[in-house]
């Protein structure tokens, strides 16, 4: 497993120098969704293909895609990566995993009064101790540790579900069922792919019957897909790691697609990073590694055509990826329309339908 080797931000020519605040905008509180809407496909649905917005619902989705078209997917599947404890001390620890490691050890973030030291440890849900065995990460701020057991058994018996920062509620039972795809199948994410959160079995099998394709990648996303851009200039920020995998199953299917005329649909923006990830080469090569692929306006998309999304933070890295796919004034006028007209933000919020920007294509 090797990182991405291509440059993180693998950047065409563009007219202008974008820093951090020409993708900061007011959103009034009231529109950050605290819980899913009542079902799945009954999201709101922003579709932004157009030079004029359109306001659909979600489970109208496979009427506006075509014949030959293939839907990716990320089928990685949340674990109940939060986890509460306490020091020998007795200080209190709040703990988020980041990634499974092989031999019952992980990679978390942790929160306490006092840092616990190697060799120290921590004692969670009054269940079980971890052995912190030092720090670890690209720069050192996450915390590597040692379970007595399968960290998977572990964290289902004793964890929680972690919803994102924005969430104010504590992680309830609905939680557990809608903070997961219904496509879920490969445990390790400490985020949900919030984008698939809409899709259901009805949308499913319409798609099916309009003669649409799927396919899947796995993109573990972490809890660094929160991290906040702190420079005013982009080009200095680290993307934080995370570790995908593209089957050639998946390949075969985008070449087919592709060579028939067809487009491919990404769902989400994790999905179009491990797609673009595996493109960085030149071709799109199945496979599995780590990618810290920063994608920025000027940006040559060599896989993904149209893109399903949620609605992203102000200043996050995942703005900069939709306003580099559809362009950034285009983005800015979509986020304009969804606040003026309520859309609901973030994780549990709405959707929307982007096409690729035609000059953001490099020819396959």
């Amino acid at each position: 497993m090797s990182s991405d080797p291509s440059p993180a931000s693998a950047l065409t020519p563009v007219s202008r120098r974008f820093t951090l605040s020409d993708f900061d905008f007011e959103l009034p509180p009231e529109l950050i969704a605290q819980h899913p809407a009542a079902e799945r496909s009954a999201s709101r649905l922003l579709d932004g293909r157009g030079a004029a917005p359109v306001d659909r619902i979600f489970r109208e989705l496979p009427a506006l895609l075509q014949p030959g078209d293939l839907l990716v997917f990320n089928d990685t599947r949340v674990i109940k990566a939060r986890l509460f404890g306490a020091k020998a001390s007795g200080g209190a620890v709040e703990a988020l995993v980041e990634r499974l490691l092989p031999g019952n050890e992980l990679l978390m973030h942790l929160r306490a009064s006092k840092s616990p030291k190697p060799g120290q440890t921590v004692r969670f849900a009054d269940a079980f101790d971890a052995e912190v065995l030092g720090r670890g990460g690209p720069d050192g701020s996450l915390f590597h540790l040692r379970f007595p057991a399968d960290p998977l058994t572990l964290l289902e018996q004793h964890g929680h579900v972690p919803l994102p920062p924005y969430i104010a509620h504590a992680d309830e039972a609905d939680d557990e069922r809608r903070y997961q795809t219904v496509f879920a199948a490969r445990p390790g994410a400490a985020a949900a792919p919030t984008a698939a959160l809409h899709f259901d079995e009805g949308v499913l099998a319409a798609l099916r019957e309009r003669g649409v394709g799927t396919a899947s990648v796995t993109l573990h996303v972490g809890a660094g897909t929160f991290q906040p851009v702190r420079s005013e200039n982009i080009a200095e920020h680290t993307m934080h790691s995370e570790w995908f995998e593209v089957p050639q199953a998946t390949v075969d299917a985008i070449a087919r697609t592709h060579a028939a005329g067809g487009r491919v649909v990404s769902v989400g923006t994790t999905t179009l990073r491990a797609l673009e990830s595996a493109a960085r080469g030149g071709s799109l090569l199945a496979g599995s590694r780590d990618t810290d692929i920063f994608i920025t306006p000027g940006f040559g998309f060599r896989v993904v055509d149209v893109l399903v999304t949620n609605f992203h933070l102000p200043k996050s890295t995942l703005l900069m990826l939709v306003s580099a796919f559809a362009g950034y004034e285009h983005m800015m006028a979509l986020y304009r329309h969804a606040i003026a007209q309520g859309y609901r933000f973030f994780s549990y919020g709405d959707a929307m339908l982007l096409e690729r920007t035609a000059s953001l294509s490099i020819t396959r």
